[in-house]
């Protein structure tokens, strides 16, 4: 069996977005923390690149897509919650 590049991207895409939850599960992330939200963005185009370079499949597409918007608007709400809290003076935690 042949690998692609497009094939590499969708397995480690797999593997970042389950391992984000695995260690969500067991305590050592946070869902509303940066690591964690870039684990799944970046996990999301890894599968959408395998998508469109290799055998797509709508429904796992408009998955993936979905997954992205969610991960970049938990990043853009992290953003703004930090910013009201650093401007409003309460101590908040890092990402």
């Amino acid at each position: 069996m042949t690998f692609y590049w497009h094939d590499w991207a969708g397995y480690v895409g797999v593997a970042l977005v389950l391992l984000a939850f695995f260690l969500l599960q067991a305590h050592k992330l946070r869902g509303n923390g940066l690591t964690y939200q870039l684990m799944n963005v970046l996990g999301a185009l890894g599968v959408m690149l395998s998508l469109l370079f290799g055998h797509f499949n709508m429904p796992a597409f408009i998955m993936q897509v979905a997954w992205l918007i969610i991960g970049i608007f938990g990043m853009v709400r992290g953003v703004r919650v930090r910013r009201e809290a650093r401007e409003s003076g309460h101590k908040t935690s890092a990402w």
